[in-house]
């Protein structure tokens, strides 16, 4: 366990925030030193959300470093209250950040083999025409990252089409004729549907 220097008395702290507004970076370096127990403080609270803690402690001085920066004494009575609230809102932005990335799929990312045992990437599929995609991919295993993506950007036709067409969610697999036959419309407007899906998908991962 790290150990970190006692914070500043406030009559000593209210001297170092007046030379740091002066522009003294030995006061402000001073005032960044004394506070990283509360860095270590308001970091613990993520402790368990598989994120090392150097890396939490990392992103908390980031929010400490903007406190000390935007602190204004004749606004706020303690350097504290306030770099706490700074410390934790960058902590609340990285863990967002992280898990935002943990759901998108990069469109180079390898999902699967074809037939064949080549190795096959989202791109691969977004670029097919959708009658070759179920001859080359296993989508059955494989196209459960695509579903993440289904939500934000197909209406309810196309989402219900993709997912019965590929088998999404652990549905069984159907034919363009079988979902023209439950849906009440033509192939020949499921397969426009199919491919109006899977053109919306290629622009999502290309922006």
């Amino acid at each position: 366990m790290k150990t970190f220097p006692k914070p500043l008395p406030p009559e000593e702290e209210r001297h170092y925030l007046r030379k740091c507004k002066e522009g003294d970076v030995e006061a402000r370096n001073i005032l960044i030193e004394r506070n990283l127990r509360l860095v270590a403080h308001v970091a613990r609270k993520y402790q368990g959300a598989d994120v090392d803690q150097d890396d939490l402690i990392s992103i908390g001085i980031v929010g400490l470093i903007k406190a000390v920066s935007t602190f204004d004494c004749e606004k706020n009575n303690r350097l504290a209250t306030y770099a706490a609230r700074c410390i934790e809102n960058e902590l609340l932005m990285m863990m967002r950040a992280r898990k935002k990335q943990a759901r998108e799929v990069s469109i180079y990312e390898k999902i699967g083999v074809d037939q064949e045992g080549r190795e096959l990437r989202l791109m691969d599929i977004l670029e097919s025409e959708p009658v070759d995609v179920l001859e080359r991919l296993e989508l059955r295993k494989n196209a459960g990252k695509l579903y993440e993506n289904l939500d934000r950007v197909l209406d309810e036709r196309e989402k219900r089409v993709m997912t019965a067409r590929y088998g999404l969610g652990g549905q069984k697999e159907m034919t363009q004729r079988e979902i023209a036959g439950e849906l009440g419309i033509s192939r020949s407007y499921v397969s426009r549907i199919e491919k109006n899906a899977l053109l919306k998908l290629r622009e999502c991962f290309e922006r």
